[in-house]
């Protein structure tokens, strides 16, 4: 009977393991059959092309590709540093009281919607950013500013957990051998976390680059390579979430899937390349 169970339960979890890479491979083959029209008439040039024109059957992916990579990189430059200053602070620094009331404010901020985050920065932060900049203060930056607050209590979240982690032993020891406070976060924790702190930026990353709603209120939506990251732009999520009801021709439709496959080969490859160095990098330190 043992056996039996034992068998049973081997295979249920075999089986949902797989269904992971079932449902990723039927998501690919969707969105390629649905975009195959486009693959077909525009080929490679699709990621070049800089001209968006529906009226004349016209479609390049290269401005909402462009903006996509752009305002995800300015979230990761803002975002990185202070989450991993934020984790520091709460998890080896803060007193027990600040620590624990500010911790649940990161975990509340991570769990606003992200709709929420586009409407305080239609209103509230692309005023400030216009009266600083210019222009409409729509455009990658104010996309990225709002990115990296999305991001940012997700982050530290995850890396002041990963940091509470480290044995107190090691840090005594350290403490023990004459080592300071910086000593200690940089010798002993950071390296001990170093897993931890990575896997956070990559699941940051992941959620950056395919945000929708978030940044469809605060990008500005114009299909171009803007000349300053202050002025509007678009990205992959925000031409899908704003045309998918407008593709009146096949053509059209099937371009908006190209977009989507593009945007899941390069989340996917951005990610798979992330873990592929960092289990590298791990395997080089074991040996």
């Amino acid at each position: 009977m043992n056996r039996t169970l034992d068998t049973v339960f081997h295979n249920t979890t075999r089986f949902f393991a797989i269904s992971v890479l079932i449902v990723l491979a039927a998501l690919f083959f969707v969105l390629f059959n649905e975009a195959k029209p486009a693959i077909d008439a525009f080929g490679l040039q699709f990621i070049t092309n800089s001209k968006w024109a529906p009226n004349m059957d016209i479609f390049g992916g290269y401005p909402a590709i462009y903006g996509s990579i752009v305002s995800t990189i300015i979230a990761m430059l803002i975002a990185t540093p202070v989450a991993i200053g934020i984790a520091i602070f709460l998890s080896e620094l803060a007193p027990p009281w600040i620590a624990a009331v500010v911790g649940m404010a990161i975990e509340l901020l991570a769990a606003i919607p992200s709709i929420i985050y586009g409407m305080w920065g239609l209103f509230y932060l692309a005023p400030i950013l216009r009266d600083i900049w210019g222009g409409n203060g729509l455009g990658l930056a104010t996309a990225g500013f709002v990115l990296s607050i999305m991001i940012l209590p997700f982050m530290a979240a995850i890396t002041r957990d990963a940091m509470k982690t480290t044995p107190p032993i090691l840090k005594e020891s350290a403490y023990g051998m004459g080592a300071t406070r910086w000593e200690v976060l940089k010798d002993v924790v950071i390296p001990y976390v170093k897993s931890g702190i990575i896997g956070s930026i990559i699941l940051a990353l992941g959620r950056a680059i395919g945000e929708t709603m978030a940044v469809t209120f605060v990008m500005g939506n114009a299909h171009k390579i803007p000349d300053s990251i202050f002025k509007p732009a678009t990205s992959i999520p925000v031409t899908l979430a704003n045309e998918f009801t407008e593709a009146d021709t096949d053509l059209y439709y099937s371009s908006l899937f190209y977009l989507a496959l593009i945007l899941l080969v390069i989340s996917f490859t951005v990610i798979a390349v992330a873990k592929f160095w960092f289990l590298r990098n791990l395997q080089e330190q074991r040996v």
